[in-house]
């Protein structure tokens, strides 16, 4: 038997290319292949390789960057069970497991990411209470919680912003660190605060080339976010407000910022682009006195978030229409100074 003559008694027609190359222990038990045949064929020399623990490479030759994806995968899913006993299968092929770190961001087409086939570690995440060890070119993150994955090339993928949190977590070269952040919100893989919450939860925000980073993303962040507010005031025909000013009674204190604002109908629009490095309460406890405090003076406050802006422009229009025709209907608004901020 060659290494290119089918396996029985079980076909592998139901498996793809890369999957037919990499196939476990067991896997190929399945196939009438015992252990020490396996073992046999994949000494040094021999036509088939043990790439990983109980995981076998069906080719002399290097491995593909999917083989390895595929063998981090499959080396993760047939070792221990977890702390309480439970197979860790989770009802998927590869169990709860996901490529994570900076394997996760090449696949996600981050172009300040190595490339896979550089990469000497591929991060896998697991659940905390997995029993495993690192071996090979398998690393080990593990969570209390874990995100949904998402599949990129039929691969469990860990989402962008923990991806990265977990990629910064063992990176301490401070300008890749920044070109990651950066990359992620200029190229739309993910909103600025969703990045920084990951990295909060990393408790990461601490690091000071991390700090850097963040406020470059932040700042990153906010531009863009402006320009979709931009795009959609004007791309939905909306009258132009008086941009990014501030807000004070006459010879009083200033009432705070805010990012549009109609004089005529009294109504300002807030890009909630927020760094969750404080706590929510305080955040929300001054956020919303300062809304009930321009409320108070007649003025409408139309809160919106970057990701809203991305994702549903026409809704968000919308409900500044709704603001902006309604304030017909209002009590004239306590006159306020404009001034740029």
């Amino acid at each position: 038997m060659s290494h290119n003559t089918p396996l029985s008694p079980r076909p592998l027609h139901h498996l793809s290319d890369v999957q037919r190359r990499v196939l476990t222990t067991r896997q190929l038990r399945e196939h009438g292949v015992t252990a020490s045949v396996a073992a046999e064929r994949s000494r040094a020399g021999g036509p088939w390789q043990q790439i990983l623990p109980g995981v076998h490479l069906l080719h002399p030759g290097p491995a593909t960057s999917e083989e390895r994806l595929l063998a981090a995968l499959l080396y993760t899913a047939s070792r221990g069970q977890g702390a309480d006993g439970s197979a860790p299968g989770g009802g998927e092929p590869h169990g709860e497991a996901m490529i994570t770190g900076l394997a996760a961001l090449a696949m996600h087409h981050f172009s300040s990411a190595p490339p896979l086939a550089s990469l000497d570690r591929i991060d896998v995440l697991v659940p905390r209470t997995r029993r495993l060890r690192a071996t090979g070119f398998v690393r080990f993150v593990r969570a209390g919680t874990l995100p949904g994955p998402q599949y990129v090339a039929g691969v469990p993928t860990a989402p962008v912003a923990r991806a990265l949190a977990d990629a910064v977590a063992r990176l301490t070269d401070a300008v890749l660190v920044r070109r990651l952040l950066t990359e992620s919100v200029r190229h739309g893989h993910c909103e600025a605060t969703a990045v920084v919450a990951e990295l909060n939860s990393a408790r990461l925000l601490s690091r000071p080339h991390v700090v850097d980073a963040v406020d470059a993303l932040l700042a990153e962040g906010r531009a863009i976010a402006e320009g979709r507010l931009y795009d959609m005031i004007r791309g939905n025909h909306l009258p132009e407000p008086l941009w990014n000013v501030e807000l004070r009674l006459p010879g009083g204190p200033a009432l705070g910022g805010v990012d549009a604002y109609w004089r005529e109908q009294a109504v300002a629009v807030e890009i909630d682009a927020r760094a969750p490095r404080q706590d929510e309460e305080v955040w929300r406890g001054g956020f919303g006195r300062k809304r009930e405090h321009l409320e108070r003076l007649g003025i409408t406050v139309v809160r919106v978030t970057p990701k809203k802006l991305r994702e549903a422009p026409e809704e968000q229009a919308a409900v500044v229409r709704t603001a902006l025709i309604a304030a017909a209907d209002r009590d004239p608004a306590s006159y306020v100074v404009v001034l740029p901020r």
